[in-house]
């Protein structure tokens, strides 16, 4: 059975009335969910290099004793006690692509918001002190129970947002296939009730400062590094020890001229800073690239392509430009002809011979395929090419 994360309320009427607003439970959202992955396959994908995981060891319920970040050893797994631990694993759907279906229900939410697929395996009595989260979060209950109390944040000063002062407003048990959608700065406590597996959905929300640095950053690469100031009309002035105006207007000329808020600039910094991948997720070219026959062949086959996990695709499609496709921090110009494929690679995960047939038939489509699959953000899986031979 399909999921319906939001139950009977529309993505419209949830995006109107709880998103950024107030939390959400909804009773098996995920009918039947079944979890894809066992503790034993999490904490196997733990001890894997490059994957961003934590262990948290409890001490009387209280904060965790202890925080140790992976790799972690079958030895670390064997020594731990029978309870009081969780384990989080991040960006899993990256290291196992079939995770990814886990994101299909929420992307009804531009795909450049959402951060990641987390999951967590808790052992009882799985605290979590009071806390908040700066992004919107959608937690989807595997096996066994946890319960949530949450509170919204006071904005006093001296507030005391302690255990001691905690004052839960909403109260849930949320059992397998039941979601709970948390709003940015609400404050909630948790217990694990039965050990248990959570899906946690992170969305993105990057902070101003944070965003500023990136678009400062990126018009530095369009300065001249040997631009210097000059002042050839430069005249005497009374006291040495004054800024003068004239100073002060050429310096505000300079930063006009180098700060351009142009659309065009805006865009092409903001796709490039959001399809940025993580660290260690980036792609890596083909060692022996492709042809268009090899290409072609594949998908004549029945092959397809699929999207490398860890890169990031989106689009701007600018009524009176070209659509700019992004892909890991790189921008494609495409033309008018070939414009449909930025909403094709976008919205598709694998791209079948049925999605491609217009793709085929224009060269300039063909090549846009062709350079993503051999950069590495398209590739074609070993098992998957042989099936098509």
């Amino acid at each position: 059975m399909s999921p319906r994360v939001l139950g009977d309320l529309s993505p419209a009427r949830f995006l109107a009335e709880y998103w950024q607003k107030q939390p959400l439970v909804v009773r098996g959202a995920w009918p039947g969910f079944r979890d894809p992955f066992t503790p034993e396959e999490l904490a196997g994908l733990a001890c894997e290099e490059g994957v961003k995981s934590w262990l948290m060891l409890e001490q009387d319920g209280e904060e965790p004793a202890a925080t140790r970040h992976g790799p972690f050893t079958d030895a670390d797994f064997l020594s731990l006690p029978d309870t009081g631990w969780t384990l989080r694993v991040a960006d899993v759907e990256k290291h196992a692509p079939d995770l990814a279906t886990l994101l299909e229900p929420f992307r009804f939410i531009p795909d450049w918001r959402v951060h990641g697929l987390t999951i967590s395996y808790a052992t009882p009595p799985g605290m979590v002190v009071p806390r908040a989260n700066d992004g919107d979060v959608f937690l989807v209950q595997g096996q066994g129970r946890r319960y949530w109390q949450i509170a919204r944040r006071t904005s006093a000063p001296d507030a005391d947002e302690t255990a001691a002062g905690f004052a839960p407003q909403w109260e849930w048990a949320l059992e397998p296939g039941d979601l709970l959608y948390l709003p940015p700065g609400v404050l909630y406590r948790g217990a694990t009730l039965e050990s248990s597996l959570t899906y946690t959905v992170d969305c993105r929300a990057p902070s101003h400062r944070e965003l500023l640095n990136s678009f400062l950053e990126f018009l530095q690469e369009g300065i001249d590094p040997d631009a210097r100031y000059a002042d050839p009309d430069l005249t005497v002035q009374d006291n040495p020890g004054e800024i003068a105006p004239a100073a002060l207007a050429k310096v505000r000329e300079l930063l006009r001229q180098t700060i351009a808020l142009d659309d065009e600039t805006l865009a092409v910094w903001f796709g490039r800073y959001l399809s940025t991948p993580k660290p260690g997720f980036e792609a890596e070219p083909e060692m022996e690239p492709y042809d268009e026959d090899e290409l072609r062949n594949h998908l004549r086959g029945g092959g397809t392509l699929e999207r490398n996990p860890g890169s990031q695709f989106y689009y701007i499609a600018e009524p009176q430009a070209e659509t700019i496709l992004f892909v890991d921090g790189q921008e494609f110009a495409l033309g008018p002809t070939v414009a449909f494929m930025a909403p094709l690679l976008c919205r598709h995960r694998a791209l079948t011979p049925a999605l491609l047939r217009a793709a085929l038939q224009q060269p300039d489509a063909r090549q846009l395929l062709l350079d993503l699959l051999n950069e590495g953000y398209l590739v074609i899986y070993e098992d998957a090419a042989d099936e098509g031979e």
